[in-house]
């Protein structure tokens, strides 16, 4: 079980990027949450199976379509024991 922190730059609000991870996190077992930061940034925060965690990490590295991903900042973070996955 690994936790991953991560911060998606671009153009990432109002194309469904939170919505998409939602559902991908969910079908995958993935717990924490992701919310719209008012810099225009997406964070997010990942726990779960390393297999899982890492693929939600690459889908943020390409987005849904409609997003621009200019970077994206990942931090590995001590596990919290998160349980469910939520939009805030």
């Amino acid at each position: 079980m690994i936790r991953r922190r991560v911060v998606v730059h671009g153009h990432v609000q109002g194309v469904f990027f939170r919505e998409t991870a939602r559902r991908r996190a969910q079908s995958a077992g993935v717990s924490g949450w992701i919310a719209n930061r008012p810099d225009g940034a997406v964070e997010a925060v990942f726990e779960g199976e390393r297999d899982a965690v890492e693929r939600l990490v690459d889908f943020c590295r390409e987005g849904p379509r409609g997003a621009r991903i200019d970077w994206v900042d990942v931090v590995v973070e001590e596990l919290e024991g998160l349980s469910g996955f939520v939009v805030r």
